[in-house]
């Protein structure tokens, strides 16, 4: 089969043939339909994150949806055909194993969900990493309730989910964003204020912010607008350190807490809601052959939406 393969940093992908993968007694094979391009990719190519990967060479993508194709002998959880999504993680496809930017997959037969028919697998591939993220965001690690007003920070491909989960679990969203662009895109969604800076809504009374951003300042930001006895959710990774009012954190009585990229539970609720219609990602479809420059793209910035390799049957 063919396939996208990282050698070393500072090598470009390389369009290789290696043999199709032969499951294990728990494993899945699936026929990649749609793979997600992921900023964490271009960390493991430049050499940020590449110790995480188990092995080089290594075929990467770990945004991954498609079709099983064969069946371990012990696998009773999934059938030849079923639709499945594979929930990111650091010991699967794409950091692990080889993963989707090739035209199958091996994958233990744990790991995987089922994806509901209503949803494409374009809009599958990254529910399995940015829209679960997003999810246990708003959810997990945010308690969201109906009725409170939350403000999300940054409106990129994950902000953009976790607003439109927040409006889904039926809360009051401001969105604070530099970007025009994004800016009106975070209007379209009927958002209750949209602006530059979260401290724009100090007055709104917000219960729980999201910095999906992570620039140090917008943590400062949100800590100085969220309401007394509120909640503030770190995701985003911009910088690695943040100066934070250690006053208002007490006097505020404020929780700060931190959110990864999920579990499988969160990738189902967020498939769920992608289901029903009350998300969807911004999708930007691309060809396999076109991988090696989108993660260019991404690398240089500016992009806005989620790149996804879909095959010819998708």
């Amino acid at each position: 089969m063919k396939a996208w393969q990282f050698t070393k940093v500072g090598d470009p992908l390389e369009k290789v043939g290696i043999p199709d993968p032969v499951p294990g007694s728990g494993d899945l094979v699936v026929d990649v339909r749609a793979a997600g391009l992921c900023h964490s990719d271009v960390g493991f190519i430049d050499g940020t994150l590449t110790p995480l990967l188990g092995h080089l060479p290594i075929v990467l993508g770990h945004e991954i949806a498609g079709v099983v194709s064969a069946v371990g002998a012990a696998v009773t959880s999934h059938a030849l055909g079923d639709r499945v999504g594979i929930p990111a993680v650091t010991y699967g496809p794409g950091t692990a194993m080889n993963g989707g930017f090739a035209e199958k997959v091996r994958v233990p037969a744990e790991l995987v969900v089922r994806i509901p028919d209503a949803v494409g697998f374009d809009q599958a591939a990254p529910a399995t990493d940015a829209g679960r993220t997003a999810y246990r965001a708003i959810h997990t690690a945010g308690l969201v309730r109906p009725g409170q007003n939350v403000g999300i920070i940054g409106f990129g491909g994950l902000g953009s989910l976790g607003a439109q989960i927040a409006l889904a679990a039926e809360a009051n969203v401001y969105v604070a964003e530099t970007d025009a662009g994004a800016q009106d895109a975070a209007r379209g969604l009927g958002v209750s204020g949209v602006g530059a800076d979260i401290r724009d809504f100090e007055d709104r009374g917000l219960d729980v912010i999201i910095d999906f951003a992570g620039f140090g300042t917008t943590t400062a930001s949100a800590i100085d607008a969220v309401r007394a006895g509120g909640r503030v959710v770190q995701i985003g990774l911009a910088v690695e350190m943040a100066t934070i009012s250690t006053q208002k954190m007490v006097l505020k009585d404020l929780t700060y807490v931190g959110a990864s990229n999920g579990e499988q539970h969160e990738c189902v609720g967020a498939l769920d809601l992608l289901a029903e219609g009350k998300i969807r990602a911004d999708v930007i479809p691309i060809t396999f052959d076109e991988i090696p420059e989108s993660l260019s793209r991404l690398q240089q910035g500016g992009v806005r939406g989620r790149f996804v390799a879909l095959d010819d049957a998708s």
